[in-house]
């Protein structure tokens, strides 16, 4: 199993911004990832004391993060600095999260990639519910 720690080491998202606990299974193409994250008072995305649903759009980029970091790792590299762009057909099924009492499951799946860009679906869960759906767009920096 691949751990928070490991994850930390992955993606430039740390402490409490880190969202994803562990992962589930990867693949070249895919990942799934659980959390607990969402339930957590001190929530960095928290606003009013509530986690919205909004916000899962920041757990799929994160699951692409994780995703790139471990392929880029198993390939002896790196995943290079990206930028979340773009967010397309994204669907929200309710509207707060903090109030659900089990953890989060998240699934990205690579759509299309470049040197300069990745495009991924993602879908995140709870109790095999879909809570949001979208895909995402992600710019890389340029080399140095």
């Amino acid at each position: 199993m691949i751990g928070r720690s490991d994850i930390l080491a992955l993606v430039p998202h740390q402490g409490a911004m880190c969202l994803w606990d562990e992962v589930l299974a990867w693949d070249a193409a895919r990942i799934r990832l659980r959390t607990g994250s969402h339930r957590a008072p001190d929530h960095p995305l928290r606003g009013d004391g509530r986690l919205r649903a909004v916000h899962l759009c920041e757990y799929g980029a994160q699951a692409m993060a994780v995703h790139g970091g471990l392929r880029a790792r198993a390939g002896g590299g790196t995943a290079p600095p990206g930028l979340l762009v773009a967010l397309r057909e994204v669907r929200l099924h309710l509207g707060r999260i903090d109030d659900l009492p089990g953890p989060l499951e998240g699934e990205a799946e690579a759509l299309a990639e470049t040197a300069a860009s990745q495009q991924y679906a993602f879908r995140v869960l709870h109790q095999g519910t879909v809570l949001a759906e979208g895909r995402a767009a992600v710019m890389f920096a340029p080399p140095a």
